[in-house]
């Protein structure tokens, strides 16, 4: 079994399985022709379970054939340019090439004595998106899991940072469409259901700062705590950019954290054209980034930063065996006294890799390009009398429903749009998502991949506006 073992004797059965391994991918690749294969999951399941995990095959070549049948056959492909539904993007190729250096080397980024270098490229990007951002000198931050561990770091630093002698009295300010994860992270910090407070957004499902001032006022005058507003740079569901300049106002004026959610909108971060609209961001306390979002990484790789370094201290713990106190006062820099985990992959090397290899005007070109394509999706669906399309985007979302002229009951309509979504699927000719706007059910594109054309949108909406076509025919039919 030791054969098994990377190390310096088995360097050439490494080079060979992943080889192997790759070129299997590859091929998958190449042989793609829609972004799913509409396989169920009882079909799949009874695959899997049928797997004897006692019994191993003992030859990677074997296992590479029995994952064909379990796995990569029937994985939903981003890379499609059909894939439409959620915010995953396709991969760059050199961000590939540092997870396949990660994974082989194995860095855990909690400490300098497991990691070296990895600790220093990971600060040196750190760094270098604190300054895209505008933070300043004494800001810093940490690699995470992804927006929902950044958001939930963020809010910890912020309740921390809050003067108040009880957790009953803080407040926590989000827009109707922000993330989910603030709802959450309230939770898993001690704070009660009700200090989340949903301010309502406005036609374009921004945050209406009216709306937020007469919250913290009113906050204030109840003689609670305003602990933090989380602004929302590229809501998951319609990519609006809440008025961050705005808000940081309200922010200063109330004593209150600004945290802004930009694990949708950081792209704009690298954007040769669109930059602009995340002005304000600047001015935030903290900030959350997904560059598996916008950045074209493989997931996962994200973070979280703060304009002042010393708030970090709220995550750090010391222990002997691994970040003894001594190490600060030896000036060793270990990661795990900014982070909430302790063992952490090096995801930090991909977006290395990636800037290194297409620089930043690069990755800020391909996020340009989808932005452009989103603004071709709405005209296509503003002119076509088939559908209803909530906003113009401002990022690279698109949120509409097919409306028959002949039906007029919303329910109806409702059902039909998620007849259309789950014959889609089911077919494999593309993948979209889905939503609520109000009470009534909405399709949504999330636009990703450069490769998508409008030619690509067009033909998805022919497919949708067919399976909703023929659920109201049948459904017709049947009440006849």
């Amino acid at each position: 079994m030791r054969s098994h073992l990377l190390n310096d004797t088995t360097a050439e059965h490494y080079r060979r399985s992943v080889t192997e391994g790759v070129e299997r991918v590859a091929a998958r690749l190449a042989a793609t022709d829609r972004p799913f294969t509409g396989v169920t999951v009882d079909a799949l399941a009874s695959r899997v379970d049928g797997i004897d995990l006692d019994r191993p095959l003992g030859d990677t070549a074997a296992v590479l054939d029995e994952l064909e049948e379990v796995y990569l056959r029937d994985a939903v492909y981003f890379h499609h340019p059909r894939y439409l539904a959620h915010l995953n993007c396709p991969v760059v190729i050199p961000a590939v090439l540092g997870e396949a250096v990660l994974s082989a080397v194995n860095s855990s980024l909690d400490t300098w004595d497991q990691s070296a270098g990895g600790t220093l490229i990971e600060r040196r990007l750190i760094d270098w998106t604190c300054a895209r951002v505008g933070l300043g000198p004494a800001a810093d931050g940490v690699f995470t899991s992804g927006g929902s561990q950044s958001n939930l770091q963020a809010l910890l630093l912020a309740r921390e940072e809050a003067k108040s002698d009880s957790l009953a009295r803080l407040r926590v300010f989000a827009s109707d469409a922000g993330h989910f994860s603030v709802q959450k992270s309230a939770k898993l910090l001690g704070l009660g259901p009700e200090a989340v407070v949903t301010v309502p957004v406005d036609h374009d499902k921004r945050m209406q700062t009216v709306a937020l001032a007469h919250e913290l006022e009113r906050c204030r005058k109840d003689g609670l705590v305003p602990m933090a507003v989380v602004a929302t740079a590229g809501t998951t569901d319609f990519g609006s950019i809440d008025p961050l300049p705005e808000i940081a106002e309200l922010c200063a004026q109330f004593g209150a954290w600004m945290h802004v959610d930009a694990a949708y909108g950081c792209g704009l971060l690298a954007s040769v054209k669109y930059r602009d609209r995340i002005d304000g961001i600047e001015r935030a306390d903290s900030v959350t980034v997904d560059y598996h979002k916008s950045f074209f990484q493989p997931v996962s790789s994200s973070a979280v930063l703060v304009r002042d370094a010393g708030t970090l201290r709220h995550a750090t713990y010391h222990a002997e065996y691994l970040n003894p106190r001594r190490t600060v006062r030896e000036r060793i820099p270990n990661q795990v006294d900014k982070s909430l985990q302790t063992t952490r992959r090096f995801d930090a090397l991909k977006l290395w890799m990636t800037l290194r290899t297409m620089g930043a005007d690069g990755i800020g070109r391909l996020f340009d390009e989808v932005c452009d394509l989103a603004v071709d999706g709405w005209r296509l669906l503003a002119a076509d009398p088939r559908f209803d399309v909530v906003v113009q985007p401002s990022l690279s979302t698109l949120v509409f429903r097919y409306v028959p002229a002949d039906v007029t009951d919303p329910a109806e309509i409702d059902r039909a749009n998620l007849h259309a979504r789950k014959a889609l699927f089911a077919s494999g000719d593309a993948v979209v998502a889905g939503t609520k706007v109000g009470a009534r059910h909405y399709l949504k594109f999330t636009l990703l991949n450069p490769e998508t054309t409008t030619d690509d949108i067009a033909a998805v909406l022919d497919l949708i506006a067919g399976h909703a076509e023929q659920y109201l025919g049948e459904s017709l039919d049947r009440a006849c």
